[in-house]
């Protein structure tokens, strides 16, 4: 990735924030700031299932949506697969 990208990224992070939490249910994801951390709901506010916001084997945080493995200690963090097709990020090909 380019710094363009970089740049893009860490922008991202400054406005929306640097963390993410995930629904283990339906896949909803909330940005968040570490200072806010304590007032992030324990359940989905869509599906009422948990939202996970750390590592349960850890307890690190991760900063990616589409995370599902920890960054810290490489443990899972929730299923490689969200209704029924694999979570991934995708890169854009230049053609």
């Amino acid at each position: 990735m380019g710094k363009a990208a970089d740049w893009l990224r860490e922008e991202r992070r400054r406005t929306l924030g640097d963390w993410v939490a995930v629904c283990l249910g339906c896949g909803h994801a909330q940005r968040y700031f570490d200072e806010f951390e304590a007032e992030l709901p324990a359940a989905c506010p869509q599906c009422a299932r948990e939202l996970r916001v750390r590592c349960p084997a850890c307890d690190a945080r991760f900063s990616s949506a589409f995370a599902v493995d920890c960054e810290a200690c490489g443990g899972p963090l929730r299923s490689a697969e969200q209704f029924g097709v694999p979570i991934r990020k995708h890169e854009r090909r230049r053609s």
